[in-house]
């Protein structure tokens, strides 16, 4: 049964991809008609995945005995997602804050010199989150080990 799900699942997601590019290359290529194909190239692919997410979770719960080592198993496996989740985004989101604001700092301090330490502290700031972020994360791996 796994099998079939995860070929039926495969399918889906290589369909959510073809089906609307290829309905944009078939008609005429406007900007408009291209935004709309990738609109729904979108939807149907992380739909896809997040029914293929569901159904797989839900699967493994329903063939499976719920024993205290396995809910402990999966405690301990959700808990290495949830401390690499929250590392990348902290380094994403820092990347991204550290990335316009260095920039803007950078033009305030060309134009007058005596900004630098009010715009390095906006910068300091920006790199926060991803110190924050990997405190988390640490603290998350110390309730697991």
């Amino acid at each position: 049964m796994t099998t079939i799900i995860q070929i039926l699942t495969a399918a889906a997601l290589v369909l959510s991809i073809i089906v609307p590019f290829g309905a944009f290359f078939l008609g005429e290529k406007t900007k408009k008609r291209y935004k709309k194909s990738l609109a729904c190239n979108c939807f149907f692919f992380f739909g896809s995945l997040l029914v293929a997410t569901v159904v797989m979770f839900s699967g493994t719960a329903s063939v499976h005995a719920t024993t205290a080592a396995e809910t402990s198993d999966l405690a301990t496996g959700l808990g290495y997602i949830g401390a690499a989740l929250v590392t990348g985004l902290s380094g994403i989101g820092s990347g991204i804050a550290v990335a316009s604001s260095a920039s803007a700092a950078l033009g305030a301090i060309s134009e007058d010199g005596s900004l630098f330490g009010k715009s390095m502290i906006f910068v300091a700031m920006a790199e926060g989150i991803a110190l924050y972020g990997l405190i988390i994360s640490f603290m998350i791996l110390g309730k697991l080990g």
